[in-house]
């Protein structure tokens, strides 16, 4: 993004510069996820004050600093990242004990949500230290947001973050197996040289629906919902939504019919082999057999995984 934002530097100098901001604590800052102009007042007032930032990437932070019109030299800033943030914990809390504030942003979003910093944070917290949160974007509550879960019910309210399923497929199918019996939405996260493989792996959800976010808040920004059955062939459609990427939104999908149809399942999967007992269940409940008979996998995988 090119356009300045030194009127925004002074918004948050006039509107969060009155405020107290102890020495020797930890400030966990929400970064935009991909717009720019999505950080937040009191987050450009700390990052410009903080004595030192630790960060995901020092190179993404200081480009994203520089846009804001905050200089920060480099020796201000500390790399903290998945493959070293238990040792250099260490490092950042040596500092907070000499009194500095310093701040911690990961490379888009909110810290310690599939992301790195609860190490950090929590080794912080150990030492007795302050850890003091700002909130901001985020791509979860971002693809919620979007989703329209209204019709999912009272007893259905709220969702689960799973984040990054496992990258081996039997482990993966396993995960979605157990998420399918789940009454809530569930909320996943996944890179796009992956996209393909998870697509393929919910397609056995059948009708549920998929709010599928891309790219979110960024200028190719893509929202849409579909069924889990056709996502693979939705991705299909534009080789553009292999970019970017993704949260998805797993819409609640167990009805009270749908509870009937599965301890129907469930009793005769008991007694016959799948195929025979997905025809008697749709003999007795009018349902699909395609539809049952995904189901019935799903109930299967779900008993193995827990065995």
């Amino acid at each position: 993004m090119s356009a300045s934002f030194s009127s925004a530097i002074q918004a948050a100098k006039e509107a969060a510069g009155a405020q107290h901001y102890p020495q020797g604590a930890l400030y966990v800052v929400a970064t935009p996820i991909g717009n720019l102009a999505d950080i937040t007042l009191r987050a450009l007032h700390v990052l410009g004050l903080a004595d030192g930032i630790a960060c995901e990437d020092t190179r993404h932070t200081q480009q994203m600093l520089r846009a804001y019109g905050i200089d920060k030299p480099g020796s201000a800033l500390l790399a903290v990242h998945q493959h070293n943030e238990t040792e250099a914990a260490q490092a950042v809390i040596a500092r907070l004990r000499e009194g500095q504030r310093i701040a911690y942003v990961s490379d888009a979003g909110t810290p310690g949500v599939s992301d790195p910093g609860a190490r950090l944070v929590a080794q912080v917290r150990a030492q007795g230290l302050t850890v003091i949160p700002l909130p901001g974007a985020s791509s979860v509550v971002t693809a919620v947001s979007a989703a329209g879960l209204v019709d999912a019910g009272e007893s259905h309210s709220g969702f689960l973050f799973r984040g990054f399923l496992s990258s081996k497929a039997t482990e993966r199918q396993h995960q979605i197996a157990a998420l399918a019996t789940q009454p809530h939405a569930v909320v996943l996260l996944e890179a796009p040289h992956r996209m393909e493989a998870l697509a393929q792996a919910l397609a056995v959800l059948g009708e549920r629906k998929l709010t599928v976010g891309r790219e979110l808040t960024k200028q190719f920004e893509e929202i849409a919902t579909v069924e889990a059955a056709g996502f693979a062939a939705w991705l299909a459609q534009d080789a553009n939504r292999l970019r970017g990427e993704f949260a998805l939104v797993i819409h609640p999908a167990v009805t009270q019919e749908a509870t009937q149809d599965d301890r129907v399942l469930h009793l005769l999967l008991e007694q016959l082999p799948l195929k025979s007992a997905v025809k008697l269940a749709a003999d007795i409940t009018g349902e699909p057999r395609n539809a049952l008979y995904e189901r019935a996998l799903l109930l299967k995988r779900g008993a193995s995984a827990e065995d």
